[in-house]
């Protein structure tokens, strides 16, 4: 399970993802609010064991997460290999009772069908609390999950039904997350996804 974080109580309501936890809801019940919500809503649901938890992220949450979406998107293109986003799709397994919608989610390579689930789904770790979401990914069989949390990304891969902590990505090898940490540190998104650019292309100069 990811660590908590401990946030001082004086961060202004907008910068604290708010959270609201619903206890013994049926997987009908879970499917009828997701009808009733329709796919335009910026809340993320999450559905397992019976709970029902509705993230609304800060703005913080949201800049994290989609500076990361746009350097993993550039880093792909650099590097010539396929990749496919779904954004914060509904992932759900009628059979399992789960239920989750990540920050962000990926398919990498091309696929001859249409995906039933993604390779990689990506959470920041912005405020504590919340169900455990590697227990979702896990029921739905996932390959990773990444963690940006505390200035720093964590890979966690699935072998054998349960995830392991990983210094990399199996699926993006060659991915440096230091080099990824470093770009996310930017002034701006433009800037970052610059800054990533110009390193692998000196990288691959120097090569």
């Amino acid at each position: 399970m990811i660590p908590a974080l401990n946030h001082p109580p004086t961060i202004p309501i907008e910068h604290v993802d708010q959270r609201v936890r619903l206890h013994g809801i049926s997987w009908e019940g879970y499917e009828s609010f997701l009808a009733l919500r329709g796919e335009q809503s910026g809340t993320r649901v999450t559905y397992w064991n019976g709970e029902l938890e509705l993230m609304s992220p800060s703005i913080n949450h949201e800049i994290f997460k989609k500076t990361l979406a746009r350097l993993l998107e550039a880093y792909t293109e650099e590097r010539g290999i396929e990749l496919n986003g779904y954004g914060s799709w509904t992932v759900k397994s009628a059979k399992g009772k789960l239920g989750v919608e990540a920050d962000e989610c990926y398919v990498v390579g091309l696929r001859d069908a249409e995906p039933t689930i993604p390779d990689i789904a990506i959470e920041v770790v912005w405020t504590s609390g919340g169900i455990d979401k590697l227990e979702v990914y896990r029921g739905l069989h996932v390959p990773e999950v990444w963690f940006w949390q505390e200035g720093a990304l964590r890979f966690f891969v699935l072998q054998d039904q349960e995830y392991l902590a990983s210094t990399r990505s199996r699926l993006l090898p060659d991915l440096d997350p230091a080099l990824i940490a470093r770009c996310m540190g930017e002034s701006s998104q433009t800037q970052a996804v610059r800054a990533l650019r110009a390193a692998l292309r000196d990288a691959n100069a120097a090569h």
